[in-house]
């Protein structure tokens, strides 16, 4: 049997399992450019863990879908329950195009994943081969750099006040609530542990779909 699987046609029968799945969620790029909609995830059958996010770009790319590995995806903090990627079109047409039948041999995957991780380079910071582009933001980028996020004070700034005129109120509004600008959303991780959980039901219905898709 094949290592990994996709969700595919499967879809929670439970109304707030529903609610937290991923697919569907908008995915973007720097300066908010859209890139696309996840459309399925790939995950590990012997345990549920997701180990790529299947992109559906609507047209743009010939191929129309990309991968993602979930440790290069983050929340957006521009767009609740929505995700940010730090590549631009541009460097996704330089991914080899996803073939989805390669998921039904593991020789086949191999060679895929070879050719797709080539295009990522291993050094003192993660980023995309001929750019030098960082794949997971700074504590610069993800403090003060992009849209979305609060700039620090000024450490020249005067703030002599008194401590009844610090009063601070905190605010929690739509676009910071349950998202840290570094790590998983709380609707990715509900949706991995929903995954994992019912990881046999939607196992069934993998294979379902993969025998499906070889004979047609």
């Amino acid at each position: 049997m094949p290592r990994y699987g996709t969700l595919g046609d499967y879809r929670f029968s439970n109304t707030q399992d529903a609610a937290d799945d991923i697919r569907g969620a908008k995915v973007y790029g720097p300066n908010d450019e859209k890139l696309g909609e996840i459309d399925d995830v790939i995950f590990d059958q012997a345990t549920g863990g997701i180990v790529y996010v299947v992109v559906d770009t609507g047209g743009w790319l010939s191929s129309h879908k990309f991968l993602v590995p979930p440790e290069r995806i983050r929340p957006s903090l521009q767009h609740r329950d929505d995700f940010l990627v730090d590549l631009t079109k541009e460097q996704i047409k330089g991914f080899p195009p996803y073939d989805s039948a390669a998921l039904g041999s593991d020789e086949l995957w191999a060679d895929y994943e070879k050719r797709y991780r080539s295009k990522w380079v291993d050094g003192p910071v993660m980023h995309r081969a001929g750019t030098d582009r960082n794949i997971t933001p700074t504590t610069d980028q993800q403090i003060g750099g992009g849209s979305g996020t609060i700039s620090p004070a000024n450490e020249d700034d005067d703030l002599d006040l008194d401590d009844e005129e610090l009063e601070v109120t905190p605010i929690t509004t739509d676009a910071t609530m349950d998202i840290s600008p570094s790590g998983p959303s709380l609707r990715w991780t509900t949706f991995e542990d929903k995954l994992r959980q019912r990881r046999e039901e939607v196992l069934d219905a993998s294979i379902k779909d993969a025998e499906r898709r070889k004979a047609s």
